[in-house]
């Protein structure tokens, strides 16, 4: 089979996302599947719209189009703030986009009207990522001035964390994106349905004894695929985290002298993470590099070490064997690689488990489900 490329074993999605989604359920939020990490790839959204969320929630628009031209209907939010290059597009793609910019509101309800559709929006506030946000003093001004735009509506808030400076959710701040949400219910006399606390960051939190608020939504892309928690990368207990495995080919293995620091001329190869070894040492070199992937995000299985890398090779040592030249090896990805590898056209993308199991019975949806391939 080809590679590089990556396996996507689409049962793990659908019981991660069924996972959280009766575990959130119960507190009364519901879950938007974040496809921007695999490039709007139909397939594995379709994974997660199996496994119980409500909708899906996309960044880029290239990756709507691609969701909408593979047949998906369900509602769309575009989570990042709309381009105003591409207003008509969010609205004829879109039901709902996440904004901090009037100007962009204002472009987003011209395209609206022309369409004679209402386009929901979602204000993003800022509390305390410092990445995309108003800040909460401005919230009720910037409405005042979008509730009086035809061709829009204020569907919801909400807020981002983890992303740009690492600030985690609290309870405290929960509330008061809550309390943001009520002021302009009571000022404006409108109803606010959706009010989105977040992302894989607030797992913890949403699941704790003290969640917060009225938080009833949450945006959620990395635990859904990798089962990691943002902030601490703690894996999440019950669910898989090995529904992608990206495989590569080795291509040399030689035994070669190591080289000392001292050798090296090139500032950058001065960097290279050296093995002590005798004076020889078998390498073997992976079909892959800085240009597929972020090598620092993957994990080797146990016994082999990254040496280094450059743009289309990874140099690995492995200390239990020494792999041949065709044989291949099946490497884990973290956030930062998997988004990398899904978007290199050089990976092949091979969907495994197409079809979805049966429903089983409520006594056995806590555990795994095992697909056999």
């Amino acid at each position: 089979m080809t590679t590089p490329r990556i396996e996507v074993d689409l049962s793990k999605i659908r019981h991660n996302t069924r996972y959280l989604v009766e575990r959130l359920k119960a507190r009364g939020i519901t879950v938007t599947a974040v496809t921007k990490a695999v490039c709007g790839h139909p397939k594995i959204a379709q994974a997660m719209l199996e496994g119980g969320a409500v909708d899906l929630g996309e960044a880029r628009v290239s990756n709507v189009k691609r969701l909408r031209g593979a047949g998906i209907k369900t509602p769309i939010t575009l989570i990042r703030t709309p381009l105003l290059s591409q207003a008509d597009l969010v609205v004829g793609s879109c039901s709902a986009s996440f904004n901090s910019e009037v100007d962009v509101i204002a472009r987003l309800a011209e395209a609206a009207r022309k369409t004679k559709f209402v386009h929901s929006i979602m204000l993003m506030v800022e509390m305390g990522d410092m990445r995309d946000g108003i800040m909460p003093e401005n919230v009720e001004a910037i409405a005042r001035q979008v509730t009086a735009m035809p061709g829009v509506t204020v569907r919801g808030i909400g807020a981002n964390f983890a992303c740009l400076s690492g600030t985690a959710p609290t309870t405290s701040k929960m509330n008061d994106l809550s309390a943001i949400a009520s002021h302009i219910e009571q000022t404006y006399g409108i109803l606010i349905p959706v009010i989105s606390g977040g992302n894989s960051a607030n797992l913890p939190l949403a699941l704790g004894q003290h969640s917060g608020g009225r938080i009833n939504n949450l945006r959620l892309g990395e635990v859904i695929l990798l089962a990691v928690e943002s902030v601490s990368g703690d894996k999440i207990n019950g669910l898989f985290t090995d529904a992608f495995t990206l495989i590569t080919e080795v291509i040399e293995a030689k035994s070669k002298p190591i080289l000392t620091k001292a050798l090296f001329t090139d500032p950058a190869l001065q960097a290279l993470r050296l093995v002590p070894d005798n004076n020889h040492a078998m390498r073997s070199i992976l079909a892959i590099g800085k240009q597929d992937t972020d090598i620092a995000g993957l994990t080797l299985p146990i016994g082999v070490t990254c040496l280094g890398a450059t743009s289309d090779h990874m140099v690995i040592k492995s200390i239990r064997s020494h792999p041949r030249v065709g044989s291949a090896l099946k490497l884990q990805m973290n956030y930062s690689a998997l988004m990398r590898a899904m978007n290199a056209p050089d990976i092949t993308k091979v969907i495994l488990n197409e079809t979805p199991f049966k429903k089983r019975s409520s006594a056995h949806r806590d555990g795994p489900d095992v697909a056999l391939v």
